[in-house]
């Protein structure tokens, strides 16, 4: 693999970019969820290859008036790679904008082995998820003491279909906060799957284009998570938050509890408390 930009690339901030190929995750539509370096990238960069049906148009206004906007959302990877290759070999920047994560559902997977393969230096910049932005949305912790300490990510078996092993109804037997992606357009499925084991009044938070001007959060149990959605004629960009930590919950972390001791908060002389 080709040595990453930032080892080859020693400006400051807003300086021109070395050349090369930034993943940037663009999180899940607000453009104030941008991190720091996100922006400063789509501040500095050439050229911009945008996933203009996942990402809203105004993330763009961050980015040089001069700076080339190539949008993607009608394109294939065998499109889009030798425009990367092309810019890149001509000295040029390119922020390859995603939405949300990279590190999930991105299919950047191949991007960076093409790139490498090609010799192009690329780095991935991580965004916010649409699971934690939800999380914020819904005020709530997907981990509480006592009720719940697993989260996991899934989808259900569509046109890319999920391994035996990972099956929507095995991962339900945890009964863990579970953020559901990608799993719209076979709702039934998914709920028949997950009242395997979730008893059916367990909350479930139904999130349509989070961080969008027309976002949509539905709060449900799971015996109606299908029918609200098909209700509301949601088949994409939906995210399902099935979780205990959606209800009341009474609950109280160790970490600031006045019994807990720990390096920076050691017992008072005398004491015979300990540190669990």
């Amino acid at each position: 693999m080709p040595e990453s930009i930032t080892q080859l690339n020693h400006q400051t901030p807003l300086q021109p970019l070395a050349p090369g190929v930034y993943i940037v995750g663009a999180g899940p539509g607000d453009p104030d969820l941008l991190t720091v370096k996100a922006q400063k990238l789509l501040m500095q960069a050439d050229v911009i290859l945008f996933a203009d049906s996942l990402v809203p148009r105004q993330i763009l206004q961050l980015c040089r008036p001069e700076a080339e906007i190539i949008h993607t959302a009608n394109k294939t990877l065998e499109e889009i790679l030798p425009v990367m290759v092309e810019k890149v070999r001509s000295q040029q920047s390119v922020v390859r904008l995603q939405s949300g994560d990279p590190s999930l559902y991105s299919a950047i997977h191949e991007q960076m082995q093409a790139l490498a393969a090609a010799n192009i230096p690329f780095e991935v910049i991580p965004g916010i998820s649409a699971f934690q932005a939800a999380a914020a949305k819904l005020k709530v912790e997907l981990t509480v003491p006592g009720l719940v300490q697993t989260i996991i990510l899934s989808r259900i078996s569509g046109r890319t279909e999920v391994p035996a092993r990972e099956e929507l109804a095995s991962l339900a037997a945890h009964q863990a906060s579970l953020c559901l992606y990608l799993s719209a357009r076979h709702v039934e499925v998914a709920q028949n799957q997950l009242l395997e084991h979730y008893p059916d009044e367990t909350p479930v938070a139904i999130c349509f284009r989070l961080g969008w001007s027309d976002e949509k959060i539905l709060l449900v149990t799971l015996d109606k998570m299908a029918s609200v959605t098909q209700q509301e004629n949601l088949i994409r960009t939906t995210l399902y938050v099935i979780s205990p930590a959606l209800g009341v919950a009474k609950a109280r972390s160790r970490l600031y509890h006045p019994e807990h001791t720990h390096l920076f908060r050691p017992a008072p002389w005398g004491s015979s408390t300990s540190s669990p």
